[in-house]
């Protein structure tokens, strides 16, 4: 399991279109990925469960991998959410 801090540098926030994209990038693994906000924690590959959090551009989540490519999907999640994009 791998745990990370990371902070949402994406200009519009986690809206519909970024959470589809971030929704894509997690369901490329077998691992489990999850993020945690403030006290809710979703399943990175349900875009409702994502579209729940409705994070802001700036927000610090907790993205946790856990699985045999947790590696892999952490440097992807991380990857996107610091893309800017």
């Amino acid at each position: 399991m791998v745990t990370k801090k990371m902070t949402i540098k994406i200009p519009t926030g986690l809206e519909a279109r970024p959470v589809a994209v971030l929704v894509q990038v997690a369901s490329q693994f077998e691992s489990s990925v999850h993020i945690e906000c403030e006290d809710k924690k979703v399943n990175a590959k349900s875009i409702m469960g994502m579209m729940s959090l409705g994070l802001a551009a700036g927000e610090e989540v907790i993205v946790t991998t856990d699985g045999q490519d947790e590696e892999q999907a952490m440097e992807k999640i991380e990857a996107y959410l610091n893309s800017g994009k």
